[in-house]
């Protein structure tokens, strides 16, 4: 998703190993449990990581090297808490995994996740399955040495912290001394308040045993609380708008929500008590917590409760909210108040400053609550009418002043179906998002039935029926449980989760997990994600049933239809235009926008958490299914161990052989989707604001991001709607493209693909396939290193075939579903802008075979000029005339007519020229079309439906040309009309080339090395990404991985000659574009200023769409589970942002931002000529017909967009928004940015008019 060199903010469920001397074993955030006194605390968890902690330090060195001893000491400790767990899981290496048969490592004492997780004790003594092989001394003795030493370590550092915790305690009490005395103190011990407090309440605790975890020993935890008190009320002090506290009430409001669904407005209240009547906790409700208690009520009509919560708002300084009023209105008309409580009511919101047109403007509704705040407004003011909706504004982007004038506007291109046609395919698109998931054949359905196969499918589900029981089961006794812990100790926070859907339903969702999970297992961080977040799509799924949001939506989509449809009127709006018209006339009914109910990250992983271990816990099988000669002992189907990746480790879950066997023989041929992963089968739902748009009930962002970011969503709900209408258009225009399947180039591929596959075509193998290590004695303690290793690498390449496998099945199953039907790529975007189709398996942006696959729905006649283009196209795919003019091209490919129509005619059987090309599978699409076209009586009137591509020339060098009017980088990217195409990496390879001669005939050895082996092939890679952010370290491992694909070079330089290579392909870019490296050194200053300064950088695009970059030092937050303890990387807004992300990301980021810009106006200007249009990045499709118009939209927007005053506007955004001159005295950095920012790079001599002719611009 992440152009940017490696600078995508990857939330992954990873904490840094360090090597602490134990085996080199790595503890995956194993931190302290805390002390559960708090119920804030208690509530997510949430503890911050020591290696987090170190950073943030602005102590003293003294005060750090004595942290320092502490911190290590607690990482060795928890270093051996994971090594214990381990043992008790396996004493055996991962690599013979399948002699052994584990057991899952959830352990029942610990029923509830939410609920602190307490480390063994040595009293404890917990039997771990054992290999047949193993003695049975060996691994008691190393637990029990491993317990002994923890203890002891344990009981040393307790003591360092309980010192720590006393002198914060004293500390607490020195806050109320005058300020200057305590300050320079203060700041030695800034990074002890929070952090350490909690850890010293967590450690006092962590050793009680067992049943401690409920009932709070008391003497270990009085010293705690005091520490746990001084500590929260400063929390709350610091935090009002810390992540965490914003993470707290997002919780607590998803929480309310669910009660709300469950119409349970007794515990919606009791839960609102909870925090409401602890001074500490109540700092975390806002206003928006009350009023969903009070639509709970309004619901029921119990006026007396709503009156309640208003004294209780009032009793606390909170002003009510238009909800508030909303819901009271609500409540009166449902129980026909009388004239009198309502005139009270409005009053009040008169003097609370609000107006009462305003609760129709504002507010949301579901169901039937604006009816009933209607009625009883008419109650007291019988002739009140709705407020008139407000008149729709217009983009005022002088780049897009043509594009919405009222007197250019042209009628919406009409689809080739009839509005009945339409209304079909939305009802069968309807059914399957309702289903949420949908089941399909897999193409390897068409082999033949093994007796084997029947027998082992019969296995299954006679298994599949037991765990159903026992998975259920487990369900309902964890939640029975969990009712009766809600009594005692105020809520478990989960609990409300798990009653949202049927039982049925989460039972489910697991059993569709466990039918996915891969034989090499899957991590734990992963399998939670997809869990809770099943669990929420259905809820929303639900919830837009319930509140009746689906039923306008269906009303609105009904005439929406009549823009698209061939038999209805022309009508000159766009897809956004007509759909707002048609909800405005729409008037009554729920909001089409649900209020917004996200859940927080670590709530969707928490619950998936505890499912994933419901399910581990449940899910057994006989031992002796496949080998009667064994015990019928019962095994756990999944297991769980710790894997390293790199440096990292990491827990998965990991089916039993014995499962993967029965699957394997099994052969099933149903494939379980999301229903959001199929193509959609009516056209997409039009984007109409950041919330709402794409497919009809499952929930879509506007913009994709990482887990837990949530400051594009917030930028974009402040950006006036109007500013946002040419990307949502140009969103609508990319999904509004119908596709269909191009069946004969399927069918060869799946006949390929059933056959073993063909990995020189990129049609993956089967694992049956997979290399299988040399024959070696069976007794696996006899193996020497290298066939130790060899296993390991055969265990690699399986793994990577397995998932490969997967990818392609995916895919082609997908297709072959859709292949009589005609279909519609919905799209969002990534935080820069760029456009992604949202089904994520099967769309325009896949590999080769994907590509070749995909047809336009609509076909339109070659014209005059169309089969030379397909021709063109064909030898474009093929990668051999690069250096050509478009006619000798041309005329290549007549000159080999005959190899073409061989290829078309005999695929598989023939001579084959299609397989020898860059692009094998479009090739050979494209040679059937030439094939067809040629060969009918009027190849101008045959009728096409193939797209070709014309592809932009190292376009981000061109956007950064342009920029700088670079005359020598402009004419070697193709910006300078030129008889033959530049070719840039050529140039770039020629340039390095001459250094190196200059400085063999100096006598430096590697130069002389290198003689022959420097060619546009070495340098293409780097020189492509060095416009996207590549740095010199990246750059010297794409070049070492080019140079050892050279057979000849000789191996004991390839370090040398990267090092030496890389920094001459920076110093040939260096010299052929200078204003690109002004341009780029500008950028990635500024933001490193930016960034210093403790801010995150943001711009706007010419289009108006506003961006920030998302990278932040990311918090690594544990999650304490049963199985193990989670640390999981949140980043948000709050945290202090990544300099070194947010200064290198910067310059390929806004180049990004820039091509997507371009992108975007040009899909608007070609739907304003009828052209159909799609893109990927920069790579430009439409019908042969309209190449030619397309190539001069493409070209007269990039002039017009680089006319704008791009770099100066950027400038002049920066200078408004970092120094603003509010302030009488600048900081420093305040003046160092603006010197930065106003130095503007001077741009050269390049006129932009000459991209209008130039041809290989894009080609």
């Amino acid at each position: 998703m992440h152009g940017a060199g490696g600078c995508s903010p990857w939330a992954g469920a990873f904490t840094r190993h360090r090597p602490a001397g134990i085996a080199g074993i790595a503890c995956l955030g194993a931190l302290v449990p805390s002390s559960g006194e708090d119920g804030v605390e208690m509530a997510l968890g949430q503890r911050i990581s020591w290696s987090v902690l170190r950073n943030y330090s602005s102590a003293s060195a003294k005060e750090k090297a004595r942290r320092n001893v502490v911190c290590e000491r607690t990482e060795l400790l928890e270093v051996l808490k994971a090594r214990v767990k381990q043992l008790q899981a396996s004493n055996v290496p991962e690599v013979m995994v399948n002699k052994v048969e584990l057991a899952p490592l959830g352990n029942d004492k610990y029923q509830d996740p939410l609920q602190k997780v307490v480390a063994p004790s040595p009293a404890e003594d917990q039997l771990t399955p054992r290999g047949r092989d193993e003695s049975p001394a060996q691994p008691r003795s190393w637990v029990e040495k491993l317990k002994k030493e923890m203890y002891i370590r344990q009981l040393k550092v307790e003591r360092k912290l309980s010192i720590a915790a006393s002198k914060l305690a004293l500390e607490g009490q020195a806050k109320a001394k005058p300020k200057g005395k305590v300050k320079a103190k203060a700041k030695a011990t800034k990074q002890l308040k929070n952090p350490k407090a909690k850890v010293a309440a967590a450690w006092s605790q962590s050793h009680v045993g067992p049943r401690g975890v409920y009932a709070h020993s008391k003497p270990r935890v009085a010293a705690a609380k005091k520490v746990a008190k001084v500590q929260r009320s400063q929390r709350v002090r610091e935090g009002k708008d810390s992540s965490q506290y914003k993470i707290l009430q997002q919780t607590i409001q998803s929480n309310l929500e669910c009660f709300l669904f469950l119409q349970q407005p007794e515990e919606a209240e009791r839960f609102l008590l909870l925090y409401h009547s602890s001074p500490v906790k109540r700092r975390l409700l806002n206003v928006n917590a009350y009023n969903i208690v009070m639509r709970s009520w309004a619901r029921k009509g119990c006026l007396q409760r709503i009156n309640r919560l208003f004294s209780m708002l009032e009793s606390i300084g909170l002003q009510p909210s238009l909800d508030s009023y909303a819901a009271a209105l609500e409540c009166m008309g449902r129980n026909q108040s009388s004239a009198k409580a309502i005139q009270g009511c409005l009053q009040k919101l008169k003097n609370d400053g609000f107006h009462v047109d305003e609760l129709f403007q504002k507010c949301l509704f579901e169901e039937d609550e604006k009816e009933k705040v209607l009625r009883a407004i008419r109650i007291v003011q019988p002739n009140y009418q709705l407020p008139p909706p407000p008149t729709p504004q217009t983009c005022k982007s002088s780049l897009l002043q043509d594009f919405y004038s009222r007197e250019k506007m042209v009628s919406y291109p009409k689809l080739d179906f009839s509005v009945q046609e339409l209304k079909e395919r939305f009802q069968q698109q309807l059914e399957m998002e309702v289903d949420n998931t949908i089941t399909i054949e897999s193409v390897e359905s068409a082999k033949p039935l093994t007796p084997q196969a029947i027998k082992a499918r019969k296995l299954l589900d006679t298994l599949r029926s037991q765990w159903h029981g026992s998975i259920l089961q487990a369900l309902q006794k964890s939640k029975h449980s969990m009712s009766k812990l809600k009594m005692v100790s105020g809520y478990n926070i989960l609990y409300p989760y798990l009653c949202l859907l049927p039982d049925e339903e989460y039972v489910g969702i697991m059993l569709q997990i466990l039918n996915s999970l891969s034989p090499q297992g899957e991590s734990l961080a992963v399998l939670a994600r997809d869990l809770g977040s099943k669990v929420y799509n259905r809820y929303i799924t639900q919830r837009k049933l319930r509140s009746r949001q689906l039923e306008k939506v269906q009303e609105v989509y009904e005439g929406y239809i009549h823009l698209l449809a061939k038999d209805s009127q022309p009508d000159e709006y766009l897809p956004r235009e007509y759909w707002e018209k048609l909800v405005m006339e729409a008037g009554f009914g729920p909001s089409l926008n649900l209020k917004d109910c996200s859940w927080p990250y670590m709530l969707l992983m928490r619950l998936g958490m505890h499912m994933l271990e419901l399910l581990v816990k449940a899910v057994k099988v006989p031992r002796n299914i496949l080998n009667p000669r064994l015990e019928p002992k019962l095994i756990p189907v999944l297991y769980h161990i710790y894997s390293f990746h790199s440096s990292w480790q990491v827990g998965l879950i990991k089916p039993h052989p014995i499962f993967s066997q029965i699957v394997s023989d099994a052969a099933e041929t149903l494939l379980t989707f999301n229903s959001s992963a199929i193509p959609m089968l009516c056209p997409p739902v039009p984007w109409t604001s950041p919330h709402f748009g794409a497919f009809i009930l499952n929930d879509t962002k506007l913009m994709r991001f990482v887990d837990g970011v949530i400051q594009h969503q917030l930028l974009l709900e402040q950006c006036p709607p109007v500013n946002l209408h040419p990307v949502l258009d140009a969103l609508n225009q990319l999904g509004n493209c119908a596709w269909k399947i191009n069946q004969p180039v399927l069918d060869i591929i799946i006949s390929i693909f059933n056959d073993k596959g063909n990995e020189k075509l990129d049609i993956p193998p089967p694992i049956s396939e997979a290399p299988r290590p040399s024959a070696a004695s069976s007794n696996s303690s006899a193996w020497n290193k290298s066939q130790k290793h060899e296993l390991l690498l055969c265990k690699k390449k399986a793994a990577e075939m397995h998932s490969l496998r997967m990818d392609a099945l995916y895919k082609l199953s997908i297709a072959n579903y859709v292949r009589d039907k005609v279909f519609w790529f919905p799209h969002n975007m990534d935080f820069r802008g760029r456009t992604y189709p949202c089904p994520p398996y099967f769309n325009h942006l896949g590999n080769d075979v994907t590509r070749a696959i995909l047809l336009f729905a609509e076909g339109r006649p070659l014209g005059p000029k169309g089969l030379d283009w397909l021709k063109i196209h064909l030898i474009n795919l093929t990668g051999l005339k690069k250096k050509n003019a478009l006619q000798e091209r041309l005329e290549y490919a007549n000159e080999i007519m005959e190899e073409i129509l061989d290829s078309a005619d005999h695929p598989l059987t023939g001579r084959k020229w299609w397989m020898n090309t860059d692009e094998p599978w479009q090739a050979l699409a494209c040679c059937m079309e030439i094939a067809k076209a040629s060969r009918s009586p009027d190849p101008a009137a045959y009728i096409s439906h193939f797209p070709v591509h014309q592809d932009g020339s190292c376009n981000g060098l061109q956007h950064y040309a342009a920029l700088g009017r670079d005359l020598i980088g402009a004419t070697s990217v193709n910006l300078m009309p030129c008889s033959v195409p530049q070719d840039v990496y050529s140039a770039v390879a020629q340039q390095v080339e001459e250094f190196r001669k200059k400085d063999a005939e100096r006598g430096v050895k590697i130069a002389q090395v290198l003689q022959g082996f420097i060619s546009r092939k070495v340098v293409k890679q780097t020189v492509m990404t060095v416009v996207y952010g590549v740095t010199r370290y990246g750059g010297r491992l794409q070049m070492e991985k080019r140079l050892k694909e050279i057979d000849e070079f000789p191996e004991e330089y390839l370090w040398e000659a990267s090092h030496y290579l890389v920094k001459q392909v920076f110093n040939g870019i260096k010299e052929m574009f200078s204003a690109t490296r002004d341009i780029q050194n500008w950028l990635t200053e500024s933001a490193k200023l930016i960034a210093q300064s403790g801010q995150t950088v943001e711009w706007v695009t010419p289009l108006g769409l506003p961006i920030v970059q998302p990278y932040y030092r990311s918090r690594s937050t544990v999650l304490n589970c049963g199985m193990q303890n989670l640390s999981v990387k949140t980043s948000n807004s709050n945290q202090k942002p990544d300099t070194v992300k947010q200064k290198n990301a910067f310059p390929p980021n806004f180049i990004h931002s820039l091509d997507s810009t371009h992108m975007m106006l040009t899909a608007l200007h070609c739907l304003r000529q009828g052209l159909t249009f799609v893109s990927v990045h920069d790579c430009y499709w439409t019908h042969a017909l309209t190449v030619d118009v397309m190539n001069q939209i493409c070209r007269q927007q990039f002039v017009a967009l680089h006319s704008e005053k791009i770099l100066q506007d950027l400038s002049e955004f920066m200078l408004e928004k970092y120094c603003s001159p509010g302030r009488e005295t600048r900081a420093l950095w305040q003046k160092k940015l603006m010197e930065q920012l106003s130095n503007v790079p001077k741009t050269g001599e390049f006129n932009l008019k000459k991209v209008m002719d130039s041809t290989y611009f894009f080609s």
